[in-house]
């Protein structure tokens, strides 16, 4: 395989492959990879009703030990008390990161994880006391500044590296992919923590998802209709959690996966959350992604497929644009454990490195949008976020 690419749109690609070291997530589905793997291999998922301050909607939540577990760290200093759940979120699963790549002892690790809704349960409670009260918290600026995630992170870790944040929306997570292998293949870092954390199960947010009309409100098996392209409703449900890849340009024989290729794009908007029939920000990831990869050679895509009608059928004529008949198998996550924001790319990823580690495709129980593939070698990891940008990540076995 060639790892060169040749982008259709004078951007650059991957000069050489980026392992990865090892992947940490907290989400629904629990933190370890075999809880983890179990969860996914069966058909249920885990969306349930929450009341939201007296208004009632569908979210999935951290396991209830999980939940136990960040409380626990936020008792840890007295500054972690002041900390939003997208950071101690953040803090919790970068040290699982560290600990599966055996990096404890490393000091210089360059550091990017975003989000895209940022210190939300924060925001709404310094607001709320400054409307009572017309006076703000002494808190209120640091600790909801988006740069503490990587920065507290950093602290934990007691890291020297680079350490910045950012938010670009739904794929925020993907984008600090990018991020780290600009970085990697720069020289800059030898090593890097990339991914996302999201803590928006909130009243606002919530309400804000339900003011685009995108959210689902049926009370179905399954809330979350992703790739059910016979949907006459939008069905998008959210989630919380975080995930984190550690990468470096060294083969190891632990290395989880490599990332071949990398794609970005973007498309003119008709409106702010718009895509295209035809997904074309995403036909064009997928190219750059791909690079010289003879399009036959990817096995399976994990879609970005929020669960709203455009959104969903937008990529899937990207994919039919992209591949014509040869189409790969093509799954998504979110009817188990619903969009996760600037994570929900980096959840993807993990049940990507999944499949290839145990050759195995996981499908969508109630979509027969493709057949089961006869091999996984090299899958496609896509995401879409609001402004018309698009990510893709080709991996493939180490």
């Amino acid at each position: 395989m060639s790892t060169k690419n040749v982008p259709p749109s004078g951007g650059r690609g991957i000069k050489n492959p980026i392992y990865i070291a090892s992947t940490a997530s907290i989400s629904p589905l629990g933190e370890d990879h075999k809880e983890i793997w179990e969860a996914y291999k069966s058909n249920h998922h885990f969306i349930q009703k929450y009341d939201f301050e007296g208004e009632e909607a569908f979210a999935a939540f951290l396991p209830e030990k999980l939940s136990a577990e960040i409380e626990k760290l936020r008792t840890e200093s007295t500054h972690y008390r002041k900390l939003d759940l997208s950071v101690l979120f953040a803090i919790y699963t970068s040290r699982q990161a560290i600990k599966r790549a055996g990096w404890e002892s490393e000091k210089s690790i360059g550091i990017n994880i975003g989000s895209s809704r940022g210190a939300t349960g924060l925001f709404e409670k310094f607001h709320a006391e400054f409307i009572k009260n017309r006076v703000a918290s002494t808190q209120a600026s640091p600790a909801t500044t988006l740069g503490n995630i990587s920065s507290w992170v950093g602290q934990d870790l007691e890291n020297d590296g680079i350490h910045f944040s950012h938010s670009v929306t739904c794929s925020t997570g993907l984008h600090s992919i990018l991020n780290a292998v600009a970085w990697l293949q720069s020289g800059l870092a030898e090593k890097f923590i990339a991914g996302g954390s999201e803590a928006a199960l909130t009243p606002f947010t919530i309400a804000q998802m339900k003011a685009l009309k995108t959210y689902a409100i049926e009370d179905l098996a399954y809330p979350c209709q992703a790739l059910n392209l016979d949907k006459s409703r939008n069905s998008m449900v959210l989630g919380e959690g975080a995930g984190l890849l550690c990468l470096e340009t060294s083969f190891s024989s632990k290395a989880l996966a490599k990332i071949t290729g990398i794609g970005y794009s973007a498309e003119k908007l008709k409106h702010s959350v718009s895509i295209s029939e035809d997904g074309k920000c995403i036909q064009n990831a997928m190219k750059m992604a791909m690079g010289e990869l003879d399009p036959t050679e990817v096995d399976a895509v994990v879609m970005h497929a929020p669960g709203t009608i455009k959104g969903d059928l937008g990529e899937v004529n990207a994919i039919k644009a992209v591949f014509g008949e040869n189409l790969p198998a093509m799954t998504s996550n979110k009817w188990k454990i619903g969009h996760t924001f600037a994570t929900s790319g980096i959840l993807n990823l993990e049940l990507a490195m999944l499949m290839l580690k145990h050759q195995e495709f996981v499908s969508v129980p109630f979509s027969d949008i493709s057949k089961k593939p006869m091999r996984l070698r090299h899958i496609l990891v896509n995401a879409v976020g609001f402004g018309g940008n698009a990510v893709s990540i080709l991996i493939s076995k180490p």
